[in-house]
């Protein structure tokens, strides 16, 4: 399954949007409201639970400054990755969408296939007044 935000345009270099992404304490900023829990567990892994579903953890995976980042699911019975990519609009702008990919059976799809949407959509939507 693969999903993808909206293109946002962020009044920021992709050296700054990148270095934003890549701490993850900034996820907090980024989060739906209908969080209930966010704790950063290490440099580079966080756990989250939205009001209704199951926790989930995610670690920083790979950065590749300043064009990509990657998190991904920390074990767990689920596997899936959640990719930013970072593009440079101008000096001062860029252009970030992010995208979600994992391989899950098709009735795990069809359940999750619309918070998740709803979810990244959100996340992407969030960073310009964060950052």
């Amino acid at each position: 399954m693969n999903l993808e935000s909206p293109k946002i345009n962020v009044g920021k270099s992709p050296e700054d949007v990148c270095a934003f992404l890549a701490d993850i304490k900034n996820f907090e900023s980024l989060m739906p409201e209908n969080i209930s829990k966010f704790e950063v567990l290490s440099e580079d892994t966080f756990i989250f639970a939205l009001k209704g579903m199951p926790e989930i953890v995610l670690k920083k995976k790979e950065v590749i400054p300043p064009n990509k980042i990657v998190l991904g699911a920390a074990g767990g019975k689920l596997d899936f990755s959640l990719v930013g990519h970072i593009n440079q609009v101008d000096a001062n702008s860029s252009e970030v969408q992010l995208s979600f990919s994992g391989d899950f059976n098709p009735m795990m799809a069809m359940m999750i296939k619309s918070p998740i949407t709803k979810f990244i959509e959100t996340l992407a939507t969030n960073i310009p007044s964060s950052i």
